[in-house]
């Protein structure tokens, strides 16, 4: 009997075209992982969960019958979810074609997992975001949407080839590693990380100084600025001291969302990524 997964993939291969993937590539989840006690749950279920079992995400919180997530999926993947219950649905993460260091979906948070290669096979993919209501989809035998992302846009913020794993994402099997940020070494968030039956690794750091960050006013906005200014320490912005700013309720969500992606964006890469901060 086919699963839900096997529908929808089966669906999407119909939709797509071009020469099979490079099975060197791998896919990333994203995520922050100082944020809703989401190591903590890692670790309890072994499994990485999409936002209809969790109710969190980085990005919008649509999923529910009806809702915009609910919808997407319903048209991407030809309704095979429709009546599937949430821990059946994908889970989402990028395509790493351009093999950062840092995931292929940097957006959504500082650090990632990244998927072995035997997930491809049951990996579903589109450009742009599903939010977009894309209408160029792949998969693993059939991929073309690389070319479309790299002619769109240059870099991994917004660039990014999404893609929906289906089938449970067990860390003892489908992960080769958590990647994490080095500003939280030393930190809970490593403690925590250790506790996961998965690698541990750290990629070479985000960090932002203020003097950078006043340079993009136009990226995110000068209030932006202006809030990245008041909650860097010593002149920096790191995923650690973010997350410390996220965790005192004091700030307006969305905006440290944004400042998120301005250290995201600007932030990589930069001399200031050796700076940590304990």
């Amino acid at each position: 009997m086919p699963t839900p997964g096997d529908n929808a993939l089966r669906h999407v291969a119909a939709l797509s075209s071009g020469p099979a993937l490079d099975p060197a590539l791998r896919v990333t989840l994203n995520f922050h992982p100082d944020r809703a006690g989401v190591l903590a749950a890692l670790a309890e279920t072994g499994t990485y969960l999409s936002q209809f079992v969790t109710g969190t995400s980085n990005g919008g919180l649509t999923a529910h019958p009806g809702g915009d997530r609910w919808r997407w999926e319903s048209r991407i993947f030809g309704g095979a979810y429709d009546a599937a219950p949430a821990r059946e649905r994908p889970v989402y993460g990028a395509l790493n074609f351009r093999r950062s260091a840092v995931g292929a979906a940097p957006r959504f948070g500082s650090a990632h997992l990244r998927l072995t290669g035997d997930v491809l096979r049951r990996t579903t993919f589109c450009y742009p975001d599903s939010t977009f209501e894309p209408t160029a989809f792949g998969v693993a035998a059939k991929m073309s949407l690389i070319e479309l992302a790299e002619a769109d846009h240059p870099d991994a913020l917004d660039g990014y080839v999404e893609a929906q794993v289906h089938g449970p994402v067990r860390l003892d099997r489908d992960v080769e590693a958590l990647v994490l940020d080095p500003s939280f070494r030393g930190t809970e968030v490593e403690r925590a990380a250790e506790r996961l039956p998965c690698p541990v690794e750290w990629h070479g750091g985000f960090a932002l100084s203020v003097e950078v960050l006043r340079e993009y006013p136009g990226f995110r906005g000068q209030q932006v600025v202006d809030l990245g200014a008041r909650i860097a320490v010593d002149g920096w912005l790191t995923p650690q001291i973010l997350g410390e700013a996220v965790a005192l309720g004091r700030y307006d969500a969305r905006e440290l969302k944004w400042v998120w992606h301005c250290l995201a964006r600007f932030g990589t890469g930069h001399p200031g990524s050796a700076y940590l901060h304990h």
